[in-house]
């Protein structure tokens, strides 16, 4: 044993403590007594650990393994004498050795740390010094132990001759510790015995024996072994004896017994302690069933009294072992678990004998049970593992049924006295709330019996209905009741338990740790309910349990009488698990649609119910009995019930028509209009106490109303409800500053808010509301501290490592926010006739502010000044360029910026300055990040074109070859090999021409056929110049000519034909416009983007202008033209006007939104990964519709869209992009895992999908969603939608 490192110069530091041993390996008799000590003390130190062994061999592994389990290891004396000892003996030769090697090190000759040790400890072993000290070391303890033993054997004998002198003094055992599973027990000696003496030892407690015999027995049986008692040949004589002793009138004996038990549970494994436990198990069995239990309810219980007292203690250790023991006998065979949990429920299945003329009246085990463990945590942890809880269920099914039905009675007997109690116009609270009490009483009246017996039953079928085994025990027969009692009568009883049974308000119970109402125990089992999704939809999902609940609203709704004896706290209770429900899938169904869908109609569901009486609460049409103080918390949380429903598009659709969030705007507007007038406080200390609660009050309840509005904004139509009530702004200001608070404590991770976010993109007045609340500031600045200038709160101790990835990961999460909200409404909004600030000089403390800025100081990097003025310019740019390949995916983005900001040209300046330096010729282009980014944006920028159409640069190397193979270019046009082969003119497209023609002149003669009344127009002169049209037309038009051209369907004079067409239908669709006065850049004259449809049909036409135009007049009457054609209803007189004032399309709160719901029914699996990549369908479905899936799909698929939403209904297109989605399933789930799916969704091309493989799915969507996907399309026109 050597000193470890340190170890010398700790002891040098605090002296030597304790004596000097020996130099040389020579002990005297001095040394001799003082090792005896020294040994003496480390084993008493160790004595607990000693005696908790089952075995001698454990013993001796235990101390063999000290130095790994003792903390204190170091500070034994005996320790410290061996290692100084040791040091003395072998130092001298480690120290010459060692100095041997050091210099042999130098030589080379030994190399390494672990190779010097190695050789150090080989050459101790070795030496002579070590051999003697080691002998001298045997001899020594040998002398040693043999003392100690011979010294231990008369301590014994003394010890007993004390133990008898003392059994004759003592006449009434009395313990200072009146707990009988303490550890005094092992402050006695410990000794081994034979068998031959464990024999003797069990026909000395034999009952038939004297008493003084059977004492001097038992106290010779608490020194020996627990383990080695278990283990003998007569422990099952000897546990008979100790079971029938147990019952000895003496309580001094019985109380020596339950010691040895408590020892041998405390010390023993559970093979071992099974044995025990059965035995005290029987006892008590034993004792329950005998003449001499006399114990009645009615007479209640005296817990002060020795016999009770004494019964208490032996159920204490028994619910003590039954908490401890699942813990370890999942190590053991089945068989020992299965003996005791047997034992157990035998115990508590008694029944007395039935001619007993008190049987009705008898004070069970349970109730002792029940005592000692109210709320059956014994059984929770017996039924937590399903390897115990098989067997517990399998033997309650088969034996002991009779527990759960008199669990089941027992809640039953508390309930009709409660429905007794209630009629009676009195409290049933009397003997229930003394738990609340702080004055302590040592006895229990026969009511507390039987509702400590109630509580133990209720937590007890709590439970055990979690589980699917659990569910299988019902139904149950009782014994005056005919009819079964089923799982959802037990649920329904629990739910009346609530309200009524004794409640009190929150605040009256905030004062109790434990609180054992029926209110609150009911509570936390539904609530657990909820929770286990399998069990609730069993248990829970029923109409009957939800009429259950929702009792006491229907009688507030229906003004009739309510029994509930405190009806706040009630209403809380049923919000709360209400709110639960609603918050699952099957949940919100039940609520929504009820147990079977097809009987929704015949009476209202619960969510009619509970948002009727939302508004009713909201109106103040419903007043409870407390007044106001409780009315806030009640509204809030109906309010919460609602807001689980309407933030779902399903729930939303429901709950339309009672027009909820107008009532709640009004309530806002309400509230906020009185906190205003909240006068000043003044300077008397009550007053400004009220004052100050009342206006804390009256803020709570203003944001609990303005978070449930902002709920709204969930769903696209939802969004578009909360835009009437004229609440956006504060909305946006409440989330914002909510925002900041998580930021703050690291809780930015919210999908819901996420979604809200990307959901208010969509929309203009949204994007401007996010810009003026000082969101998008936020953002800009997060996103510059993470590129440029690293977290504050960041102590660097080391450089920062290169990013590997283009994006590092610090700044993904801006980056996807970024996305999300950059969507073309909010770019025009917050960029529309905005320069560049392009400044001469850029200070490094200058922090981008807006959006404007990151497109300055990230994207358009056209001067040495905005390049110096970044710590990492190439990590930063490489981060603008990939927002900005994102942004140019969405065409009318693209248009706008490179109008604007001439974007393509900046990009291409920058790839001709990117080339080596050389005398001879041009340069060659530098292939790095940067270029490689620039040339993908180019050509992305630069092209049109679907998935087979458009080859778009890799950005990596070739993996063979290690060079970047794809051309490089710093001139347009863009180099041929970015384009697939041209394909052939085929005559179909000329056969799908006529027919869509044909077709839509045929319709729009029909009078039913045509939604929208259109006035006569006279096209305009053919001399439409392109000079005639905005400049974003100007760059549409020369992208859709090209695009026309590659595909072989345009002439060169193409561009004047369709500069006439845009004309003209600019024209033409002015006279269906009104005039709105409006600060959003949307809604001004012209529309805000390109006219793609209006340029498909251009293509389909083969570039006739006058047929496109007359194609378009008569569309424009049709349904579809609304959907298909997006310019078509730009300040429309078709819309309502405050639908136009909010700048949102049709598209986006009617197709969108349905696209949304129903890919949560045909595609869970795909909704769930939106919400978890806090990015939205109807984003991304409104980019595809509004440039008509160009360069999303191949020409002729972008035409069978147009064709199959004209022929067969504009609902196709909801159901086309439900196609895609099951289309790209697999990617999306990919993409989600991999955190970039709206990137993915916006860059990729739509690979792969073809319509024609997708109209049977599409079919069978029209059969389920026609009906009411066209009645919402048609009903555009009206206000509310």
């Amino acid at each position: 044993m050597f000193p470890g490192p340190g170890e010398t110069r700790r002891r040098r530091r605090r002296g030597c403590q304790g004596p000097r041993p020996p130099k040389m390996s020579h002990f005297t008799s001095e040394d001799e007594v003082l090792l005896q000590s020294m040994l003496r003390q480390l084993l008493q130190s160790v004595k607990e650990k000693i005696t908790g062994a089952p075995s001698a061999e454990c013993a001796e592994e235990i101390l063999l393994h000290l130095e790994e389990t003792d903390e204190n290891f170091h500070n034994y004396e005996f320790v410290k004498y061996l290692r100084q000892y040791i040091k003395n003996t072998v130092g001298p030769v480690i120290e010459e050795e060692t100095e041997k090697c050091t210099s042999a090190q130098s030589q080379g000759e030994i190399s390494g740390y672990e190779t010097l040790v190695q050789h150090l400890t080989k050459k101790a072993r070795e030496s002579k010094e070590y051999r003697e000290m080691m002998h001298a070391l045997k001899n020594v303890m040998m002398v040693v132990v043999e003392s100690l033993i011979n010294k231990f054997e008369e301590d014994r004998m003394h010890d007993k001759e004390l133990a008898s002198k003392a059994k004759k003094e003592r006449q009434s055992g009395c313990y200072t510790d009146n707990c009988s599973d303490s550890d005094s027990s092992f402050n006695q000696s410990y000794a081994f015995m034979s068998q031959e003496q464990l024999q003797l030892l069990t026909e000395k407690l034999d009952p038939s024996q004297p008493k003084e015999v059977r004492q001097e027995a038992l106290q010779t049986l608490c020194l020996a072994p627990a383990s080695d008692i278990l283990n003998s040949e007569s422990w099952p004589s000897l546990s008979k004896h100790l079971t029938i002793s147990l019952a000895d009138p003496d309580a001094t004996f019985s109380e020596k017994i339950l010691r040895f038990y408590a020892k041998t549970f405390s010390s023993s494994p559970f093979n071992m302690t099974k044995e025990v436990y059965t035995s005290l198990a029987r006892h008590l069995e034993l004792y329950f069933l005998s003449e001499e239990n006399s114990l009645h309810i009615s007479a209640g219980l005296d817990v002060s009294n020795s016999d009770v007292n004494r019964l208490l203690k032996k159920v204490r250790l028994l619910n003590e072992y039954q908490k401890e023991a699942p813990s370890s006998w999942i190590r053991h065979p089945e068989k020992y678990m299965e003996e005791v949990v047997e034992s157990t429920l035998s115990l508590l299945s008694l029944k007395h004998k039935t001619n007993h003329p008190a049987s009705p009246d008898f004070l069970s085990p349970v109730h002792f049970l029940a005592l000692l463990d109210i709320k059956a945590v014994w059984f929770k942890k017996w039924t937590h593992a399903y390897y115990s809880r098989r067997v517990v269920f399998r033997l309650l099914e088969r034996k002991y049924k009779s527990l759960i039905n008199a669990a089941v009675q027992q809640c039953l007997y508390y309930f009709e006295f409660c429905k007794a109690a209630v009629n009676k116009n009195s409290k049933v609270g009397d003997f229930s709330q003394q738990h609340c009490s702080d004055t302590q009483d040592f006895s229990y009246t026969g009511p507390e019996l039987q509702y400590i017996y109630f509580v133990h039953s209720l937590c007890l079928l709590g439970r055990l209905l979690i589980y699917k085994e659990g569910q299988n025990l019902f139904p149950v027969q009782l014994k005056n009741k005919k009819a079964t009692v089923s799982i959802t009568d037990v649920l329904v009883l629990f739910v009346q338990l609530i309200y009524s049974s004794p409640s009190y308000p929150k605040t009256a119970l905030a004062a109790h740790t434990e609180n054992y109402s029926p209110e609150s125990l009911v509570m936390e089992i539904l609530q657990a309910f909820c929770d286990q999704t399998g069990c609730a939809a069993k248990c829970l999902y029923t109409d009957t349990v939800i009429d259950a609940l929702l009792h006491p609203v229907q009688s507030l709704l229906n003004g009739t009488e309510v029994y509930i004896n405190c009806l706040e706290t009630t209403l809380l209770d049923v919000a709360d698990i209400l709110a639960r429900i609603a918050g699952s899938e099957d949940g919100l169904s039940l609520l929504l649609y009820g147990e079977n869908e097809k009987n929704a109609k015949d009476s209202p569901t619960a969510a009619h119910v509970l948002v009727q009486f939302t508004k009713k609460l909201l109106h103040d049409d419903i007043s409870l009995s407390s007044g106001s103080e409780f009315m806030p918390v009640v509204k809030g949380a109906f309010i919460f019930v609602c807001r689980q429903m309407y933030r779902t598009c399903e729930g939303l659709q429901m709950l339309i028509p009672y027009g909820l969030h107008e009532s709640i705007a009004e309530a806002w507007r309400k509230t906020s209009l009185l906190s205003e007038r909240v006068p000043t406080p003044v300077t008397d200390a009550d007053s400004t106490s009220s004052i100050s609660q009342e206006s804390k009050t009256s803020l709570l309840w203003e944001e609990t109303l303005l978070d449930a509005l902002l709920n709204f904004s969930t769903t696209p139509k939802g969004l578009f409800l909360l835009h009437s009530t004229d609440a956006m702004n504060d909305c946006v200001n409440f989330m914002f500053n909510s925002l900041s608070k998580k930021i703050q404590v690291n809780e930015y991770e919210d999908f819901g808010n996420r979604i809200i976010v990307t959901q208010m993109a969509t929309t203009p007045m949204a994007a401007v509301a996010l810009q003026n609340s000082g969101f998008v500031k936020a953002l800009v600045t997060e996103l510059w501290a993470l590129l440029e200038c690293g977290k504050d709160d960041l102590r660097i101790t080391q450089p920062k490592s290169t990013p590997v990835d283009p994006i590092d990961q610090s700044c993904q999460k801006s980056f996807l926010f970024l996305v999300n909200l950059l969507t073309y409404p909010a770019v025009f909004e917050l960029l529309s006739k905005r320069d560049i600030p392009n400044k001469p000089m850029y200070s490094f403390r200058e922090v981008p502010t807006d959006i404007i800025d990151i497109i300055d100081r990230l994207i358009i990097l056209n001067s040495e000044a905005k390049i110096h003025s970044l710590f990492n310019y190439e990590q930063s740019h490489i981060f603008g360029l990939r927002l900005l390949n994102v942004l140019c995916c969405e065409l009318n983005t693209l248009l706008l910026l490179e109008t604007q900001y001439k974007v393509s040209q900046v990009l291409l300046t920058a790839q001709e300055e990117n080339v080596t330096e050389t005398s001879e010729g041009p340069g060659v282009f530098i292939i790095d990040g940067l270029s490689v980014e620039r040339n993908h944006v180019l050509v992305r920028i630069n092209l049109i074109g679907g998935p087979q159409e458009r080859i778009l640069p890799l950005r990596e190397l070739d993996k063979d070859s290690g060079l970047y193979p794809w051309p490089m270019f710093s001139l347009l046009p863009v180099p041929k090999c970015y384009l697939a082969e041209i394909p052939r003119k085929a005559e179909s497209r000329q056969v799908l021409a006529e027919l869509i023609e044909k077709f839509v002149s045929h319709l729009s003669e029909s009078k039913t056929d045509c939604y929208f009344s259109t006035g006569s127009y006279k096209a305009m002169d053919a001399d439409v110049k392109k000079e005639n049209l905005s400049s974003v037309q100007q760059l549409g038009v020369e992208m859709t000519v090209r695009y026309g051209k590659y595909l072989n369907l345009l002439k060169e004079d193409a561009e004047n034909g369709l500069c006439f067409v845009l004309k003209n239908c600019e024209e033409f669709l002015k006279q269906q416009q009104r005039t709105v006065v409006s600060s959003l850049c949307c809604l001004q004259e012209h529309y805000a983007g390109y006219d793609w449809f209006a340029s498909s049909i251009f293509l389909i036409m083969s570039g006739d202008r006058e047929r496109t135009l007359m194609f378009l007049q008569q569309f424009s009457c049709l349904l579809a033209s609304a959907f298909l054609w997006l310019p078509r209803l730009h300040l429309s007189v078709h819309l309502p006007v405050t639908t136009v004032e909010y700048g949102i399309h049709p598209v986006y709160f009617c197709s969108a939104h349905h696209v949304e719901m129903l890919l949560k029914a045909e595609l869970p699996l795909v909704c769930s990964a939106f919400h978890m990549s806090g990015f939205t369908p109807s984003q991304i479905c409104l980019q595809w519709i509004t440039q008509c899936f160009w360069n999303y799909m191949d020409w002729s698929e972008i035409c069978h869209y147009i064709a199959i939403c004209i022929f067969l209904g504009p609902d196709y297109q909801i159901y086309i992009c439900i196609s895609l989605f099951r289309h790209l399933q697999q990617d999306i789930l990919k993409h989600t895992e991999a955190r970039d799916l709206q990137v993915f969704l916006k860059e990729e091309a739509l690979h792969g999908f073809r319509v024609s493989d997708y109209l049977d799915y599409m079919e069978s969507l029209e059969e389920l969603y026609r009906p009411m996907l066209l009645k919402d399309m048609r009903n555009i026109r009206t206000q509310n939608t």
